[in-house]
């Protein structure tokens, strides 16, 4: 209660939370971008999606270490990331395809554990993080502005228009569309489904490379990282669907300040656990809506 009365006697500080949210939101929109397009083609849900987003964290953390700027590194490991996906495609998720759905999410999950320990035997279990030299911006009603995280927010932006923009214009995201829309005719007409699959799941691993390259520089990395981004981006699917771009970001958004409102009036030590909590309830709220929806269609 003493929180909660402080929200409502400081305007200025509910307006830090929400443009906290909105930045760390984008972040989470970056990750949900890779798991929309994964689900929506190949009809997989990725539970490994928050371990490529740790992994991607490690690899800036590596290159700053080696010498190369911060804000170089990120693209640098959205391609490595790339390739990364493309040989997990190869080795693994390409048994999964056209399977049942429950056997991807057991798959994944496996996988997950995997990427987990690998990360744990090369890079250790310590917290790390990565400065990016850029300092923050102090505005009008003390709103203070970290210039890392409007990178960031600029970064989901240019992103998902550029994802957009590849989807619909160019041969290989126009492919793309036709194999998630109906893969049989889409090899009819020529298109090599299994190319298509391997370059989806790969774009995925980079798109989630370049949010773990800002998370490093923004938050933490750990190898135990990736469960709850992985929680974020499920949500963000769910509630936001798989058909466009512009509705993750802004579910994105939504849970950033969510989650900040959370941690400010329950304490941080209870914000993983209303991530959790609010899982439930989208799940559950979103199966009353289903059940409605066959009940006027009968």
């Amino acid at each position: 209660m003493t929180n909660l009365a402080v929200l409502i006697q400081s305007p200025e500080l509910n307006l830090q939370l929400v443009v906290d949210g909105l930045l760390a939101g984008a972040i989470f929109a970056l990750a949900a971008y890779g798991m929309a397009l994964v689900w929506g083609v190949m009809n997989l849900i990725n539970v490994a999606q928050g371990e490529l987003v740790m992994l991607g964290g490690y690899i800036v953390i590596w290159l700053v270490g080696k010498g190369v700027p911060p804000m170089l590194a990120v693209p640098v490991a959205a391609a490595v990331m790339y390739c990364v996906g493309w040989g997990l495609y190869r080795i693994v998720i390409f048994r999964l395809v056209e399977r049942d759905l429950f056997v991807s999410v057991l798959a994944t999950f496996g996988l997950s554990i995997v990427l987990q320990q690998l990360a744990n035997l090369a890079f250790g279990a310590n917290v790390r993080t990565v400065d990016a030299g850029l300092g923050s911006l102090l505005l009008p009603g003390g709103l203070v502005v970290p210039k890392i995280k409007l990178a960031a927010f600029a970064a989901a932006l240019a992103l998902g228009a550029s994802l957009m923009l590849f989807l619909r214009h160019s041969r290989r995201g126009q492919a793309i569309r036709a194999t998630a829309q109906n893969a049989r005719a889409a090899r009819v007409l020529g298109v090599d489904a299994d190319r298509i699959y391997a370059s989806t799941f790969a774009l995925n691993a980079a798109i989630c490379g370049a949010a773990g390259g800002l998370v490093a520089m923004t938050w933490i990395i750990h190898p135990y990282l990736g469960l709850p981004y992985t929680v974020r981006a499920f949500m963000i699917v769910v509630v936001a669907g798989l058909g466009s771009m512009l509705p993750v970001l802004g579910a994105g958004g939504g849970l950033g300040i969510a989650e900040n409102y959370a941690g400010f009036l329950l304490g941080t030590e209870y914000q993983t656990a209303f991530l959790y909590a609010l899982l439930v309830a989208i799940l559950v709220s979103r199966n009353l809506m289903l059940r409605r929806r066959r009940g006027y269609l009968r």
